[in-house]
């Protein structure tokens, strides 16, 4: 069966729009085989900073012929009392295209129908194709898409040719003047001359000999391999950082690696700062030795080194740059760090939520508050943290290098002569500030970093920013994960209410919702992170949802409660035991307010029922005190079959309506052994 190579060349697209098309372009030509009712290979992209590129093979050359039925309206809309076609029928037959007499009568579930059967014969694969591509090539994604010349459309960057073959031919078509054919170009600087292809074997053997290294992967692999040769030829190694691969792997078709050095002098630079530096500004790969620095990189050239200027060229303008942050960090340091803080009264960290000062005045009041019940040995260290914590805000270095906040306000607080925990928990305090960033080690770090996002997201909500859907330009989502991290990364036993409530109390005077909004919304965000991060560590959904269900007392009871239920829901009494806990729930109203009378137990079953209760309710309350939620739960299942017995010989709604309230009062009181720990209605049985 016939394949097809379909190439887009182009200037250079930027490393971050690449992945993203060529998953656009495998998706949409599979969902289009699909539809077109073509059976096809799945699609296999390749691609550089100049091309895109998408493979398809044992393709069909054409579409299987097809008999639609399409339905039209009622029988008895379509024809008059004499048998006659109505005006509906004559218009559902002409938009079919076939004759009224043609018409047939079928049975669907809204009655008796006229349809048409209409014949579709498969057309060649190649006029399909034809008529599609363009059509694809416009609907690929880009973040931004320009027009050049006299186009109309937009592309990521200016198109230059087009080369598709289908079974060894070029297709007929073309998008903005620009006529499809089967050639395409090498390398723009070593070999840019065209080459025809008419097959994937020749398009790879060509684009080799062109120096284009079409496969993504192919690339990635030579250039860590020659990265980690170059770096171990001086004693060093390169760090993994998957994120500058990435980047690097897309800013060229021939990867050629090359070592630069810088002068050893600006080792004396924070780490921190040479690697921004070199890796986000520059895409180098820094050498690293036993932990430390060595004064070397690695650059990647999508050129060949013929000579020493390639290298030379780069060390040129690493030099320039670590010039400037030298001269910046050299500025700063004749400043103490906290005179950069009364200049935060002129930052503004949200239009509705004041300057960053009054954040300052907001995280201190909320590390003081919540170290006090917390970790009150840390306060003090934590508390000057929390004052100085967005001082380097105003450095000249952040103000260049704004990755680095946080990180130079430790450097700055060592060198102004604090204590070192200050600096630590200065540093830390961003964190974590990615997915897969540790939280902070340091508890002061963890509870100005802590603080630090509590106040974002309450002050947040407070003046309207609620996250919805894909929107969240204040990163919530991510600072309430955060939060759950660090509170689960220190054991603290954190009341959330409480938290929440300081948080409330800080924000006041900026907020324009009600605190009970606040609470709500906030209590959703919560929730909705914990259910992330609980779901990421493969516990089953439902016990998520049943305990979550609850509330949230503190993150720790949470995780250990969806524990303590994902292990019983593997013991084989489980389904059983979960039936009789929702039997009891269901039955349940809202104005259960009387105690259990013992006179008015009359069934031996609610008798018994009642004393088990009386038996395990004290080792329940205990257990759950002491945060033991396994023993709790195994506690419970004790009264597994006094409540089977129960339901199965006892009524509850009966005529007396005494008897009634106080058989409703005994499920009550069996209710709450188990509903501080989860809700056993969200629970899915296998059975139902």
């Amino acid at each position: 069966m016939p394949d097809l190579i379909f190439e887009i060349g182009t200037e250079e697209i930027p490393a971050g729009y690449i992945p993203p098309a060529l998953t656009a372009l495998s998706k949409n030509l599979a969902e289009f085989f699909e539809k077109n009712r073509l059976q096809a290979g799945a699609p296999q992209t390749m691609g550089t900073p100049r091309r895109l590129v998408v493979y398809v093979p044992d393709i069909e050359v054409r579409q299987k012929d097809v008999v639609a039925t399409h339905h039209g309206p009622n029988v008895k809309v379509a024809y008059d009392a004499d048998g006659n076609p109505t005006k509906a029928a004559l218009g559902f037959a002409r938009g079919k295209g076939v004759a009224v007499a043609d018409l047939i009568k079928e049975k669907t579930a809204k009655g008796e129908v006229i349809a048409a059967r209409v014949e579709q014969i498969g057309q060649p694969t190649a006029k399909i194709l034809s008529d599609y591509l363009p059509q694809l090539i416009k609907d690929l994604p880009f973040p931004k898409k320009m027009r050049w010349s006299d186009r109309s459309l937009g592309f990521a960057r200016p198109i230059h040719w087009i080369a598709t073959v289908f079974d060894g031919k070029p297709l007929a078509f073309e998008f903005e003047g620009i006529a499809n054919g089967d050639t395409s170009y090498g390398h723009r600087f070593l070999k840019p001359q065209a080459f025809r292809f008419d097959s994937l074997k020749t398009y790879l053997k060509k684009c080799d000999s062109h120096f284009v290294m079409v496969d993504p992967e192919a690339r990635r692999t030579q250039i860590k391999e020659q990265v980690q040769a170059l770096a171990k030829a001086v004693g060093g190694t390169v760090e993994e950082d998957r994120e500058l691969l990435d980047t690097v792997v897309h800013l060229v078709e021939y990867p050629v690696a090359i070592r630069g050095e810088f002068d050893k002098k600006y080792l004396a630079l924070p780490a921190e700062l040479l690697v921004i530096t070199m890796k986000h500004h520059q895409k180098y790969f820094p050498v690293w030795a036993d932990g430390k620095l060595l004064p070397y990189f690695i650059t990647i050239s999508n050129m060949k080194a013929d000579g020493p200027e390639i290298q030379q060229g780069n060390q040129r303008v690493l030099k320039a740059r670590l010039e400037d942050a030298r001269f910046f960090y050299d500025a700063d340091k004749k400043r103490k760090l906290e005179d950069f803080v009364e200049s935060l009264q002129g930052v503004v960290f949200q239009k509705d939520l004041g300057t960053s000062y009054e954040k300052v005045e907001r995280i201190v009041a909320l590390v003081v508050d919540l170290g006090n019940r917390w970790c009150p040995e840390d306060v003090k260290i934590a508390e000057r943290a929390a004052r100085l914590c967005k001082a380097d805000l105003n450095s000249q270095m952040v103000y260049e290098f704004p990755e680095l906040q946080g990180v130079m306000g430790g450097y700055y607080a060592r060198h102004a002569g604090e204590e070192e925990g200050v600096a630590l928990a200065i540093q830390e305090h961003y964190q974590p500030a990615f997915a897969g960033d540790a939280p902070p080690v340091t508890r002061p770090g963890a509870l100005v970093a802590l603080a630090d996002k509590l106040d974002t997201i309450v002050g947040c909500i407070s003046v309207g920013l609620i996250p919805s859907g894909s929107e969240d330009p204040y990163a919530l989502r991510r600072h309430a994960l955060g939060i759950i991290q660090i509170v689960l990364a220190h054991g603290w036993q954190a009341d959330f209410d409480r938290m929440i409530t300081s948080a409330i109390e800080a924000v006041a005077q900026k907020a324009k919702l009600s605190q009970e909004e606040i609470r709500r919304h906030t209590l959703d965000l919560f929730s909705q992170r914990l259910k992330f991060l609980l779901t990421g560590e493969d516990y089953p959904y439902d016990a998520i949802d049943a305990v979550l269900s609850t509330g949230i007392d503190t993150f720790k009871n949470v995780r250990d409660k969806v524990a303590a239920l994902s292990d019983m829901k593997q013991q084989p009494y489980f389904e059983t035991l979960a039936t009789a806990f929702k039997r009891v729930v269901s039955i349940l109203t809202d104005d259960v307010t009387t105690a259990v009378d013992p006179k008015l137990l009359k069934e031996p079953a609610e008798k018994a029922l009642h004393a088990k209760y009386l038996e395990i309710r004290s080792p329940v309350q205990n257990f759950v005190n002491q945060h033991d939620y396994a023993l709790a739960l195994a506690t419970i299942v004790e009264i597994k079959d006094s409540v089977d017995a129960f339901f199965d010989t006892v009524m509850v709604n009966v005529e007396d309506a005494a008897l009634q309230k106080n058989r409703m009062a005994l499920l009550y009181s069996i209710s709450q052994l188990f509903t501080p720990l989860a809700d056993f209605s969200r629970i899915v049985l296998k059975k139902s």
